[in-house]
């Protein structure tokens, strides 16, 4: 699977959930913004960014790109994100159908990989633990 297909199945859990959930969610054409999705909060748009987290089996935890990735057919170039960005970014990890929910200005925070555990084994959690399914952060800023 490619990572665009990826892309576009993150898209369309995060989709799936938000409309779920009461949100109205808007969808740019193409890829040229540095946001996904939006949801419509009484005519203020809240942007999302969305990320597919890949699974490394060495450290045995889920990691996401916290960096902006274009590329062309001879170079890959990262940027990083800014608070003016996006709001929030959602992060899926789709062999566990689980969601991260991050404010930017905490996702702006990690400079290159956000890591997620999942294994209840592991004894300390990564501070991206408490962004967990958080879905009520969204709902906060709908209720504004």
């Amino acid at each position: 699977m490619d990572t665009k297909l990826k892309a576009d199945i993150a898209e369309s859990a995060v989709i799936t959930q938000l409309l779920k959930r009461g949100f109205r969610v808007l969808k740019p054409l193409g890829d040229r913004l540095p946001y996904d999705l939006a949801v419509d909060n009484n005519g203020e748009l809240v942007k999302i960014q969305v990320k597919h987290a890949w699974y490394d089996n060495t450290k045995k935890l889920f990691i996401v790109d916290a960096r902006r990735t274009k590329t062309n057919r001879r170079h890959m170039l990262r940027s990083y994100y800014t608070n003016h960005d996006f709001e929030f970014a959602v992060i899926y990890l789709a062999e566990c159908e689980v969601f991260y929910i991050m404010p930017i200005a905490i996702f702006i925070t990690y400079k290159s990989e956000v890591s997620f555990v999942e294994e209840s084994k592991r004894q300390r959690k990564p501070r991206s633990a408490e962004f967990r399914n958080r879905w009520d952060l969204l709902e906060i800023i709908r209720q504004l």
